[in-house]
């Protein structure tokens, strides 16, 4: 191309025609002549060298410009296209965005000009702005209206804010023993009797501090509030964590932790199921979410076992002591570090990009006095073939168990379930008791009383396992979760009575991977802030049993999303096992964990 472009340039200092390009010359010369005439052409001088070097010169620079305006010209095509792509593009993501409000859009009449009869008229970027912002400000302005309407009921006394923040639960009758257990502790009782009044003291202040944080999470909208939620859930068990980490009891922490995701799973979740399921043959949840709940919760267990299985092979292999507990440090907090980071994926799942997969309400059970003998036997078949389609495809419950409503108590010759209203059809959702204010207050305070029993109860815990058959060991896996999950019973139970298992087992079941994702990697990385190296990922071998049988156990029987009164049975069963096995297991020779 180069040979060509120099055989067809003039220079650009002259402008008379000149003889053929030199590279034209030598190139039609034979091959054999080439040499000759290369001399001949080509003067020995240095002064005709120059000049015929100049003479090249005009060429380069034509050949230079022609390949620069070549490439110009292909940016320029190469520019227009992308343009025209964007351009076709940003159209497109137009109409898309415009198309919520293409219900507002002006119809112009007959008559008018710039448009035709029967299309509609394309907004300009200025009304269509005004007329987001009009839809924006209607749909806060309902949001206001609304939650006027919420708070009308609302006794915006003083005496009536008390009067609900106090009667909320019946469990707040024993909010007496908040002021008798503080005030115990500066006196010369018992530290046992200490102990006993701030545990009660911590059950209803746990209820207490889990309905201020409903009171705000009901203003904050659905996002906040899932947020707000999930941080004060488990506030109790964090609390007593913290305070016992502070005071380095170990084997407090850890047990605790590990108790209160037993208790959860297996004295909260079977309550649920065997006085949910006494009045009903079956009831019926969302495993999508529960298994979901579930498989993050296997996650942690496996967080558990690793560190353990790596202090085994280690002491097997004659390893150093002290080498093997430095991996076992670095392994925990960096183990730690990645647990929060995937519950912090799990709230953006849960919160946002899959909030609707939350929200997806599950059949309705009907009641046992509802049934004739015909329509059950019909039901329990029905359950049976549903049961046995579902096995291992808990994502198509929704097709096995078709949304119904409860049954009636007549049934056709052919054994058919009739369907009928539910109880709860109509039933506004929850509303709000107390004013915000007042919400915040009712947090703070149960906040900081739940802290002043938990250190009195902690300090009083040493007398206890002197004094006492009592071990920490029982303490921290047994008591202390009954405590820090009376809320979680209380609420769970309650709405498994009403059919609403969705939310009973969203809270026993989240509860306890809140547990594992969050508190207990949080104590870790609090435990290496504060230079305290025992609090680490490495629980011993009986804690680390217990919780894998538990998880598979729970995992097996919501698999295919049913629950009996039975199961519930099996649940509260092998949690007394665990109860009994960690009153006569050893109590740890020391306050850190050991093997």
């Amino acid at each position: 191309m180069l040979l060509h472009l120099l055989n067809n340039q003039r220079p650009l200092h002259s402008s008379s025609p000149r003889q053929a390009p030199p590279c034209q010359i030598i190139e039609s010369l034979p091959p054999d002549h080439h040499y000759n005439h290369y001399h001949n052409f080509f003067p020995s001088s240095i002064e005709h060298t120059l000049l015929f070097s100049l003479d090249l010169l005009p060429c380069i620079e034509n050949c230079l410009q022609n390949i620069h305006q070549t490439c110009r010209d292909q940016a320029i095509i190469f520019t227009v296209s992308t343009m025209h792509k964007v351009k076709s593009w940003s159209k497109y993501e137009g109409r898309r965005a415009i198309a919520p409000f293409s219900a507002h859009r002006h119809r112009p009449k007959d008559g008018e000009t710039g448009t035709s009869s029967g299309t509609d008229a394309k907004p300009s970027h200025t009304e269509w702005k005004a007329r987001r912002k009009q839809l924006l400000q209607q749909e806060k302005e309902k949001r206001r209206d609304e939650r006027k309407r919420a708070e009308a009921h609302i006794d915006r006394t003083v005496l009536g804010q008390l009067k609900a923040a106090l009667f909320s639960s019946y469990v707040n009758i024993l909010l007496v023993f908040v002021p008798v257990g503080i005030a115990l502790h500066f006196t010369s009782v018992s530290p046992i009797v200490v102990f006993v009044m701030n545990f009660l003291a911590i059950i209803p202040l746990a209820g207490t501090l889990s309905f201020g944080t409903e009171e705000i999470a009901l203003r904050t909208g659905e996002t906040l509030g899932g947020l707000l939620n999930a941080s004060f859930g488990n506030a109790v068990e964090l609390i007593v964590s913290i305070i016992a980490l502070v005071k380095h009891e170990i084997v407090v922490v850890q047990t605790s932790l590990i108790g209160s995701i037993l208790s959860n799973l297996l004295l909260v979740m079977g309550m649920a199921f065997f006085l949910g399921g006494i009045n009903r043959v079956e009831q019926y949840f969302n495993t999508t979410v529960a298994q979901t709940a579930s498989s993050l919760l296997a996650v942690a267990v496996l967080s558990l076992i690793i560190p353990s299985a790596f202090h085994w092979a280690g002491a097997s292999n004659g390893q150093n002591e002290e080498r093997l507990q430095e991996g076992i440090i670095g392994l925990s907090r960096g183990t730690a570090v990645i647990l929060l980071l995937v519950y912090g994926v799990y709230l953006f799942f849960q919160l946002k990009s899959h909030a609707e997969l939350f929200n997806i309400q599950s059949q309705k059970a009907p009641k046992r006095s509802d049934l004739e003998p015909s329509a059950m036997q019909t039901l329990l078949q029905q359950s049976a073939n549903a049961g046995a389609a579902t096995l291992g495809h808990a994502g198509v419950q929704g097709q096995a168990y078709p949304r119904t409503a409860t049954a009636s108590g007549s049934s056709s010759g052919e054994g058919k379930v009739e369907t009928i209203d539910e109880e709860d059809e109509g039933e506004e959702g929850p509303q709000p008791e107390l004013l915000l204010i007042t919400a915040v207050i009712l947090l703070a305070g149960s906040t900081a009383l739940v802290a002043i029993c938990a250190e009195f109860l902690v300090d009083s815990l040493d007398y206890l396992v002197e004094h006492s058959p009592i071990s920490k060991y029982f303490v921290g896996l047994i008591l202390l979760p009954i405590v820090g999950n009376a809320a979680e019973h209380a609420t769970s139970v309650t709405v498994a009575y009403k059919d609403k298992m969705d939310l009973a087992i969203g809270v026993a079941v989240g509860s306890s991977m809140q547990i594992a994702l969050l508190v207990i990697p949080f104590i870790v990385v609090l435990g290496w802030i504060m230079g305290i190296d025992e609090m680490t990922l490495y629980f011993d071998g009986f804690q680390v049993v217990l919780l894998l049988v538990s998880v598979l156990l729970v995992n097996y029987l919501i698999q295919d999303g049913k629950s009996n009164f039975l199961e519930g049975t099996l649940l509260i069963a092998t949690y007394i096992i665990i109860a009994v096995a960690a009153w006569y297991f050893p109590a740890p020779s020391s306050t850190t964990t050991t093997e």
